[in-house]
């Protein structure tokens, strides 16, 4: 699985390099598409199925969601602005295996309100990787996520959340970034070795509320404000976690092309 999470951190690689003011997420896209066609990768959100009966399957190989769209926006023509930004989530599977991970990208100069709003999204994200080494079920991160994002004055997304990944992209089990009575019983799960999951903490200014467009995938606030949304693949091992979609280290350079 490393090899398909070195394969997604490279994607981002090229994407980060190319936001700019004036840069579309089409274009960005396509270029992501061309990594991952050049490393022999299928892109994992490329025609994925809508959970709407009929609706047609997404259309493109990155979700862009740019400013206020939460999750699941498609790319488009129109030019990033400075103060925008872009939440960039791809994934794809490489020798049968599956890596996912996102990043919520500045467009030039933002507010200090959004820088604030990136800075907890990624906190709490490396948060709840801390919290692996310590905690035995996943109920107790998810706890402390949630009230993470509290304190710092702004909301978790509760209708969308994190998932198992291996061979496919969504596997048992699902990995909420907040508690509930739920989670709390039937739906909690050990943190032990052989566990492979997609944290992924999507942080909203306002409401946590979110409703979809008419394009019948993007993901907005129902309040209009931004919203940021960050995602490591996380594999649990003897020695504690570990991250797959990061860069590669000093030896896995010398053994892989990236």
């Amino acid at each position: 699985m490393r090899q398909a999470g070195l394969a997604v951190w490279k994607a981002h690689q090229i994407a980060g390099e190319m936001i700019e003011p004036g840069a579309t997420t089409a274009e960005i896209d396509h270029k992501v598409e061309e990594h991952f066609s050049s490393l022999g990768a299928t892109p994992l959100f490329k025609d994925y199925p809508n959970s709407v009966k009929n609706k047609r399957p997404f259309p493109a190989v990155t979700c862009m969601s740019v400013n206020e769209a939460v999750v699941h926006g498609i790319p488009s023509d129109r030019p990033l602005q400075e103060g925008d930004i872009v939440s960039i989530d791809t994934g794809c599977r490489l020798n049968g295996w599956c890596g996912d991970a996102a990043v919520t990208y500045p467009v030039g100069r933002v507010s200090p309100q959004v820088q604030e709003l990136l800075d907890v999204t990624e906190g709490v994200l490396n948060l709840s990787i801390e919290l692996m080494s310590e905690k035995s079920y996943w109920s107790q991160i998810a706890e402390q996520m949630a009230q993470y994002v509290a304190d710092h004055g702004f909301s978790t997304v509760e209708c969308f959340v994190g998932h198992g990944i291996g061979r496919d992209m969504h596997e048992d089990p699902q990995v909420p970034n907040y508690s509930s009575r739920t989670l709390r019983g039937s739906a909690d799960f050990r943190i032990e070795p052989g566990l492979v999951i997609a944290v992924e903490p999507m942080v909203n200014i306002g409401t946590k509320k979110v409703k979809t467009l008419k394009d019948q995938w993007t993901q907005v606030t129902t309040d209009g404000k931004f919203s940021a949304h960050f995602e490591h693949t996380v594999a649990i091992t003897r020695d504690g976690p570990i991250l797959l979609t990061v860069a590669p280290s000093p030896a896995e350079l010398k053994e892989i092309a990236v």
